[in-house]
C-alpha cells in the first residue's frame, strides 16, 4: 500500500491525527524512503547508465579481447572490478549515495563471469571441454560454461552480505537462469541429453528458483527493499518457457497447461506479485 502526503491531510480532516503528527510522520517516512529505489530522473539515470556498462561488459564485449589471451583478460576484467568496488564503496559509506554505490558494486559483479573465463582460459580447465569465445556464453548452452555461472552467483551473495541492495540479486537470478539451461549437457553428458530433457531440467529448475525467491520474499518482507523479483523473474522464465516448449498434441496436455498458466495467475494475486 502507498501512502500520499494527500492521504495524512485526509487523516487530520477526518480528526484521526493532529496536523504536527502528520508533518512528523510524513517526514520521518520521507527519510526512511530516501535509499530505496525511486521513479525519478536521477534514479532512472543511474540505473541506465550502469545498464550500459554491464552490457559493454557482457553480451557486448567482442572479439578484440580475446587478443589479451586468458590471463589479461582475467587482470583486466579484476582490475575493473576492484575500480568499481573502489568507487561503489566511497559512494556507499562515504558519500551516503545508496543507489549509484549500489550499482557499482552490481556492475563489479556482473565482471566475475569474465574474470573466470580468463582464469580458465590461462589454466586450460574446463569442466566440459574447450566452449568457445566469451562471446559464446550469451549464445550457446554449454557445461563448461557453468563455473562462471556459479561464480558470479557465489560473487553476488558475498557482496549482497555486506551491501544491502536489491539490484545485487539481478546477475544473481540472471545467473541461475543461465546455469538451468548449461547444467544439463553436464550432468547428463553432451551427447546424451536431448532437447525435451534440457526442457524438463529448466522446468524444476524454474520451480526451485521460484520457491527460493518465495522464502527470500518472507524472510526479508521487503523491508529493506525487494530482493525477491529477479529470482521470481527468471524463475518464471526458466519454468514457463520450459512448460511451454514441452507442450505437444495432446489435447489433455493443453488443457493442463491452461490450468497451471491460470494457477500462475491466481498464485500472482496469492503472493501480491505483478
Amino acid at each position: 500500500m502507498k501512502i500520499y502526503q494527500e492521504d495524512l491531510d485526509w487523516a487530520v480532516s477526518q480528526g484521526l491525527i493532529t496536523a504536527e503528527q502528520a508533518n512528523a510522520l510524513w517526514n520521518a517516512l520521507s527519510v526512511r524512503n530516501s535509499e530505496r529505489p525511486q521513479f525519478n530522473f536521477a534514479n532512472v539515470t543511474f540505473y541506465f547508465g550502469a545498464l550500459i556498462v554491464i552490457s559493454a561488459m557482457t553480451w557486448f564485449m567482442t572479439l578484440a579481447w580475446e587478443s589479451f589471451g586468458g590471463s589479461g583478460i582475467f587482470l583486466l576484467a579484476s582490475i575493473y572490478a576492484l575500480c568499481f568496488v573502489l568507487a561503489g564503496s566511497n559512494l556507499w559509506w562515504r558519500q551516503e549515495m545508496k543507489i549509484p554505490g549500489g550499482l557499482l558494486f552490481t556492475i563489479a559483479v556482473s565482471l566475475t563471469p569474465l574474470a573466470i573465463y580468463g582464469l580458465q582460459r590461462t589454466t586450460g580447465f574446463w569442466t566440459q571441454g574447450d566452449p568457445g569465445t566469451y562471446q559464446d556464453f550469451y549464445l550457446w548452452i554449454k557445461g563448461s560454461w557453468f563455473l562462471m555461472e556459479l561464480g558470479t552467483i557465489i560473487a553476488g551473495l558475498v557482496a549482497i552480505n555486506f551491501v544491502r541492495f536489491p539490484f545485487l540479486t539481478a546477475p544473481i537470478a540472471f545467473s541461475l537462469y543461465f546455469m538451468s539451461m548449461d547444467i544439463t549437457p553436464l550432468l547428463f553428458g553432451e551427447k546424451t541429453y536431448n532437447w525435451q530433457l534440457r526442457l524438463l531440467v529448466s522446468l524444476w529448475f524454474g520451480i526451485a528458483c521460484i520457491v527460493v525467491a518465495y522464502l527470500v520474499d518472507i524472510r526479508t518482507r521487503r523491508r529493506d527493499g525487494d530482493y525477491s523479483f529477479w529470482l521470481y523473474l527468471f524463475g518464471l522464465l526458466a519454468f514457463w518457457f520450459g512448460l511451454t516448449l514441452m507442450g505437444d498434441s495432446n489435447e489433455f496436455q493443453k488443457f493442463l497447461y491452461c490450468l497451471i498458466n491460470l494457477g500462475l495467475m491466481l498464485l500472482s494475486v496469492l503472493l501480491k506479485r505483478k
